[in-house]
Parts: structure tokens; C-alpha cells; sequence
């Protein structure tokens, strides 16, 4: 820590000057991609601008450096307020402008500064969170998984994990899109099945702008129960090159965005972690490491197309540091952790054709997952010692159309979807169950077709106070006769936005989703049979019910309440331990392997306060209340309090820019005691269950009958950013948990120990399925002070 801060302080000896930058542009009609000349433009909050020219392109010199905003303003057009992006002095900055027209041309434009601009398509249960956000972020470290959960309703993971846990729902509810193109894991070392890891695939340096959704869903989202979190890229510049270094908290990256042609240019970051050399340091268990990449062409051809290539993708490896075994913390962990590979990509193209009511969208991607580990009794790699050795691909073949017509003061989209998907696993895994070993040794392999078709539009009426959004979506596959029938799965909505004047809005929303369930709940196979499509197995179902008041008391503030009440149906509930997969998801590994029936239910309901203001370049302020309960039922149509049941959640999030480029951030953040299951002694006391999994069993007749105490901690953030002739240099130090707080999660069960370091049987000399070990708890108290250097380097 001292080492760190010396190195940050002696850094601020230089001393550099107020520089300005120039921004690029073109503005044009959003509905058919005509260029609109004598277009104003201004960098909001101050004088300085330009016009646009025949061919809407603009240029605005002068500058000053930091996070602007665009205001756009045209005769016979809606005003324009551009997402937040950052300017510096080594490179021009590059944006497109589309403004849609008024309904009734007017000889006067109407100027607007509101920062929170509303979206009658999803009135409520969404943010949009603009670059200053992501990269500011106490504690988030540039990681959009940790910067969302600043926001209402996101529940808080431990620091090792990046579970996305919205509004009560499981972490297997979640969608992500780059540019329009699905991509199935958010996170490096992913949770198949579920959504966690310990750390994003995405780079932040491209991103424009991050909308996530925790309700309302858009029609074209599909498959998505709890969020959906929708990132936008930037565009390529044009005309000048712009290179990045990017030393992070875990991992050093290099990054290009420049042209490539006269109509095309190219974004492309490559990042390489070194997190083996830092746990090898801190004497940790395991060692991993990873690589990702992200990748964006663009290309404009003609006045009326548009083509773009997105591939994003990672590679993942942990191994065990057998040499680090000294303490019981560190045996314990040897004894169950696997060894794991993991790589992923997705690579797809988006091609938009402009009409001169509106636009096609063609979208086709391909994207594939591959998990593959291996553990062995005491790590011994013997055959005989073998307890897993699991592999799987998940491949997905999509294809997506949407059309957007723009009717007078009304939007239409519709659009079809299709899919080829394909499934294989390998699984060889020793379990204890009902009291006896048991061997999972299958290989299963599945291929089928989905299809969608999704309508949807939006408008206003009483005019223009209410906001209208309604739309719906058909989906099926060829998986089962019960899911092929797509009146199965219709997925009806509707949105509404009532302005009270212009500073208060009442806003509702109702929708039906639904999802199809992980690919290794639909693949699981037991003697070459499908054990879950034998049992019928459907897709989930929830229903959202979301109604809220929202007030700008200015055009930089608003404030939210909103409540809400989510219904689900066929959840999938395990045939092993009768637990509903909606509590499952948690942890490293693999979720949804199982035989399962889809008979659970379940609810999520509570509400959220949100005080929200931003100034541009000066302040960002965000405080949150969510209060949330979450149940779901097993086979006795219980509701019992879900792992994700919190209950209390609170965010208070500040940053503020001060003179000579300084920004110093906190974050402080609060969550209510999760629930937990005790253990299983005896079961975990059997020497061969023990050996067989190396960690205890749960108890689940008593499924999620204790709690956790609260956990709170507090992050802080200073950033020094120089800017030089060719180069710009961005210094910050991010502190986790900077008052050390001790969590206590629930203590481990484990076999005690002779002065060798042998487990001790009790009963050696019973027969070997009856012998057991002494077992002793050991203490799990977690929290450290955890400060970060980063160094982002731009020319």
C-alpha cells in the first residue's frame, strides 16, 4: 500500500496545462440517413459549436477536454441531447447525430438540456449509464458487471464474483447485446448456466453507452426473465488514429480505433491478465489467468447501408498452486476446486438498410461456448483417483430481422428471429447420493431449431402526454411437441407514460416473458435417454407488474420510486435435492445438470428509490434504496426465501471533478444478510462423501433456514489525468473496502487433522462405507483492503 501510494504521489509532480480538443461529426435523418445541413450544434452547458454543412458534416475546434455532451437543434426535428463522451487533445473524437422529426413542422426549434431524456418504449425498469460512469466507478475498476450494481435492484456479490442478481431473480436470467448482437457469457471464468465470474469480457474503452433494462423488456430482447443489459460502441473514427495501454487492476490491455478506408475503420483491444503473478504473491490456492478480445468494423456503403462486424471473445485458465498448502484455508480449497479451460467468441454481422420511411436491420451471428474440468481425490492424477472430468460445447447459429417504420408520431418494429443450436457434454463426475456413490458417466449431444416472431410499436396520444408502448412475442423450438407450439410461449406487453407537466411522470408497465432453460438442463441424459424432455420440461415463465412516479426537479436531477411484483411459473426443480435452479448459480462451476421437473413457482416483489443527478465533466451522484424479497417453491409448493433474498440494498455513489483534472469518487454500498443452508454433519462427515466432493453437504430439509449478517463497504477512487501536445495520460488509484470491513459468510465444515496432516477416522475399523471423519468448523471471516494502481495511456 505504501509502495503504491509513493508511486502515485511522486507522479503528481508535473504540471501541465488546459488544452483543447476537436470533435467530428455528421448529422443525419434518423428514418432514412439523409444528411441534414444547417443543423446547430453545441457542446451543452456552453457557447461553443458549429453548423452543419450540405452533407451534415461538422466540425467543432476549441475544446475543453474532459466527458460533453452534444446538443443538437434543427427546424423541424425533436432537439438532440448526444450521450456523454470523453474529449482530449491527442485525438479527434468522431459521432453520428440522428434526429427524428416532429410530427407537425414548426418554424422554431424547442432547445432541451435534460439529461435524463425519457424512452416511452421502457418508461420504467430502465438506466442508461453513460461513459463517465463506467470509467469512474469506485471500486468497479472499468468492470460493467461491478458498475451495475451501483444501480436499484441489482443485488451485491462478493468481490471474487460478478453475479448479475436483479430484482430477486436468478443469476440464469440475463441477457447481454453488443451493438445488437447477442453474446451468451458477460463474465471470464463463467458459471455455465448461470451468469457470474469473477471479471467482464468487455473492454470499456469502446463503450458509448450502456442501457440495462430490469423490466419492460423490447421485443427484438428475447429469452430474458430478470435484465437485459444492451451496450452500445462507439464508432471508428475517420480520419485520425487513436492508440491506448491500459494497465488495470487485473489485467494490461492495448487497444486501436482509427480509419481503415475512406467509408470503413476498425476498433480492436486485445487484454492479458496477470492475475497468476498476483495470487502467486499473495500465496492463494489457484492461479488463473485469462485473455480477451473485442472487435468492431464498420463500413458505409452508398447514402443507404451500413455494415457491421462485431467479435467478441475470451479464454480462460485456472490452475491449482499445489505448493501453496500451509494453512487449512488453503488444503481446504485444494480439495475441491477443479482445474478448468474455458474459451468463448462471438462473431456476428449487421447489416442496416435505410428506407425513406425507415430501416431494415439483417443481424447473423454465431457464437460458442466451450467448459471444460477435471479434479482428481486429494490431487492425485491417478485414474482410480478421478472424481470429474467434465467437458461441453454450446454452439448457437442465429439469424435476426427487424424492420422499423416510422408511422407520423408513431414507431413500428417487427421482425422474425431463427436459430440452429447445438449441444454436447461429456460428463464423468462421482456424486454421493442417498447415501451411496454414485457415477455419472454419459456423453449426450442435442441439436435443434428456434424460431420468434416479435411486433411491436410506440407512440403518443392526449397530445403527447401519454406515452404508448405495446407489443408482443411468439417463440418456439423443435426441442419437444410442447414447445414447438409458439401459442405456448406469447409474450404480450405494454408500457405507458402519463406526463403530469413537464417535471412529473406516472409510469406503468406489465409483460409477460419467457425463457428457455440452460442448455445443460436440456441436454442432461441418463443412459442415452433426454431425462428432462421425458419429463416434460418447459419453458419458464414470469410475469413483471411495474408501476412508479418519476420527478426532474432540474434538467441534471430525477428522482424514481417504483415498485414491482415478478410471478414465475415451470421453474425447473430439481429431482436430487427438491431446490428450485432459480436458487442455484452462485458459485463456480456448472448449473442445471440435473433431472429436474419444471413445477417450481416463484415471486419477487418489493420497490426502489432513486435519486439520480449528473452534471457533465463536474459531478455524478447516485443514491439508491432497493427493498426485495425473493421465494420460490420445490415440490411442496413452499415458498422458502431464495439465495438472492436480501431484502435491504443501499447505494451512495459520488464522484466530483475538481481543477487541474483531479476527480475523486466514493461509493459506499449495503446489503442485508442472504440467506443459507446449514450443513448436512453426518453426510459431510462420511469418508466417502467427503472424499468425493471435498467440501460439506447442505442440510435441505432446513433449505435456506439460517442468515447472514449485512455486509457494507466502502470504495474510494482518485484520478489525475494529464494531457500533453500527442498524448494524454489518465493516473488513478481505486481502494476496495477502504474501512476493512470483516464479513462473515458461513463457516466451513471440515475433517480434522493428526499432527501428519491425515484426516482422522473415528470408526476405523467399521466397514468403509459406514467409517467417518472427525469433523471441526473452521472460521470464514472474509475482507481486506484491496487498492489498485491503473495507468491508461492514449496517443
Amino acid at each position: 500500500m505504501k509502495v503504491i501510494i509513493t508511486l502515485y504521489l511522486t507522479l503528481f509532480v508535473f504540471l501541465t496545462f488546459a488544452q483543447n480538443g476537436t470533435i467530428k461529426g455528421v448529422v443525419k435523418d434518423e428514418k432514412n440517413n439523409e444528411p441534414l445541413p444547417f443543423t446547430n450544434i453545441i457542446i451543452s452547458g456552453t457557447q461553443i459549436g458549429s453548423t452543419s454543412d450540405f452533407e451534415g458534416n461538422f466540425i467543432i475546434t476549441g475544446v475543453p477536454v474532459g466527458f460533453v455532451r452534444l446538443q443538437a437543434t434543427s427546424v423541424g426535428y425533436n432537439p438532440y441531447l448526444s450521450e456523454e463522451f470523453q474529449v482530449t487533445n491527442s485525438n479527434e473524437t468522431y459521432i453520428e447525430i440522428y434526429l427524428t422529426q416532429k410530427t407537425t413542422t414548426l418554424s422554431t426549434v424547442t432547445i432541451t438540456n435534460q439529461i435524463f431524456a425519457k424512452n416511452i418504449e421502457s418508461p420504467v425498469a430502465m438506466q442508461s449509464i453513460g461513459l463517465s460512469e463506467i470509467e469512474k466507478n469506485p471500486g468497479g475498476n472499468r468492470d460493467i458487471s461491478k458498475v451495475v450494481q451501483s444501480f436499484p435492484g441489482v443485488g451485491q456479490t462478493p468481490v471474487q464474483r460478478n453475479d448479475l442478481i436483479v430484482r430477486g431473480g436468478g443469476a440464469n436470467e440475463n441477457r447481454f447485446f453488443l451493438d445488437g448482437i447477442e453474446f451468451p457469457n458477460l463474465n471470464h471464468f463463467a458459471t455455465q448456466g448461470a451468469s457470474g465470474g469473477p471479471a467482464s469480457i468487455v473492454n470499456a474503452d469502446f463503450l458509448r453507452e450502456v442501457d440495462f433494462y430490469t423490466g419492460s423488456f423490447q421485443v427484438n430482447h428475447g429469452n430474458a426473465m430478470s435484465s437485459v443489459l444492451n451496450m452500445s460502441l462507439i464508432t471508428p473514427n475517420k480520419d485520425k488514429s487513436e492508440k491506448r495501454i491500459v494497465l488495470g487492476a487485473s489485467d494490461f490491455g492495448l487497444s486501436f480505433n482509427g480509419p481503415l478506408t475512406e467509408k470503413s475503420g476498425l476498433l480492436f483491444s486485445y487484454r492479458r491478465s496477470y492475475l497468476q503473478f498476483l495470487f502467486q504473491a499473495l500465496g492463494l490456492p489457484f492461479l488463473p489467468t485469462y485473455d480477451d478480445y473485442m472487435l468492431k468494423y464498420r463500413m458505409t456503403i452508398g447514402e443507404k447501408n451500413q455494415l457491421s462486424i462485431i467479435s467478441i471473445g475470451a479464454l480462460d485458465k485456472n490452475r491449482l498452486n499445489l505448493e501453496r498448502n500451509e494453512t487449512e484455508e488453503q488444503r481446504y480449497i485444494l480439495s475441491y476446486l477443479p482445474e478448468t479451460d474455458q474459451w468463448n467468441y462471438t462473431f456476428g454481422i449487421v447489416y442496416r438498410h435505410f428506407r425513406e420511411n425507415g430501416f431494415d436491420n439483417y443481424i447473423v451471428s454465431r457464437n460458442m461456448f466451450r467448459n471444460k474440468s477435471y479434479k482428481y481425490q486429494d490431487n492425485i492424477e491417478a485414474d482410480s483417483l478421478k472424481v470429474q472430468d467434465y467437458s461441453s460445447d454450446e454452439i448457437e447459429n442465429k439469424f435476426r430481422f427487424e424492420r422499423i417504420n416510422f408511422l407520423n408520431s408513431w414507431r413500428l418494429m417487427t421482425g422474425v428471429s431463427a436459430e440452429y443450436a447445438k449441444y454436447y457434454n461429456s460428463t464423468y463426475q462421482k456424486i454421493f447420493l442417498n447415501g451411496n456413490s454414485t457415477l455419472l458417466d454419459y456423453d449426450s449431444s442435442l441439436d435443434f431449431y428456434k424460431f420468434g416472431f416479435f411486433s411491436q410499436i410506440s407512440g403518443k396520444i392526449l397530445k403527447e402526454r401519454l406515452g404508448v408502448t405495446l407489443g408482443f412475442r411468439l417463440d418456439g423450438n423443435t426441442y419437444s411437441d410442447e414447445m414447438l407450439n409458439p401459442l405456448n410461449q406469447i409474450s404480450p406487453r405494454l408500457s405507458l407514460s402519463y406526463g403530469l407537466n413537464e417535471r412529473w411522470y406516472l409510469n406503468g408497465s406489465i409483460g409477460h416473458y419467457k425463457q428457455l432453460p440452460a442448455y445443460t438442463t436440456l441436454g442432461y441424459s441418463e443412459s442415452g435417454v433426454l431425462v428432462n424432455k421425458a419429463n416434460d420440461l418447459k419453458y419458464i415463465g414470469v410475469t413483471h407488474y411495474i408501476a412508479g412516479i418519476e420527478f426532474l426537479p432540474n434538467d441534471e436531477s430525477k428522482i424514481t420510486l417504483e415498485g414491482f411484483y415478478k410471478d414465475y411459473g415451470h421453474y425447473p426443480v430439481s429431482l436430487r435435492d427438491s431446490v428450485s435452479l432459480a436458487n442455484k448459480g452462485g458459485d463456480f462451476g456448472v448449473v442445471g445438470d440435473e433431472p429436474v421437473e419444471s413445477v417450481g413457482e416463484g415471486r419477487a416483489y418489493g420497490f426502489e428509490v432513486l435519486y439520480r443527478r449528473k452534471i457533465i465533466d463536474k459531478m455524478t451522484m447516485l443514491v439508491t434504496y432497493t427493498f426485495v424479497r425473493s421465494e420460490f417453491t420445490g415440490f411442496d409448493n413452499e415458498y422458502i426465501a431464495s439465495a438472492w433474498d436480501a431484502r435491504n440494498i443501499v447505494n451512495v455513489l459520488v464522484s466530483r471533478k475538481f481543477k487541474r483534472n483531479w476527480t475523486f469518487g466514493l461509493k459506499w454500498k449495503y446489503s442485508g444478510g442472504s440467506p443459507y443452508t446449514p450443513y448436512d454433519e453426518y453426510t459431510s462427515s462420511l469418508v466417502q462423501a467427503w472424499n468425493i466432493q471435498g467440501r460439506p453437504y447442505l442440510n435441505y430439509s432446513a433449505y435456506n433456514s439460517e442468515r447472514l449478517s449485512s455486509f457494507h463497504q466502502l470504495d474510494v477512487r482518485i484520478d489525475k489525468e494529464y494531457f500533453f501536445d500527442k498524448w494524454s495520460l489518465n493516473i488513478y488509484m481505486d481502494v476496495q473496502n477502504f474501512y476493512n470491513f470483516q464479513y462473515e459468510g458461513q463457516d466451513n465444515l471440515i475433517p480434522a487433522t493428526d499432527n501428519s496432516g491425515n484426516n482422522i477416522i473415528v470408526n476405523p475399523l467399521d466397514p468403509a462405507e459406514l467409517q467417518r471423519y472427525e469433523m471441526k468448523t473452521l472460521e470464514n471471516v472474509g475482507g481486506s483492503i484491496v487498492p489498485t494502481l491503473g495507468i491508461i495511456v492514449e496517443f
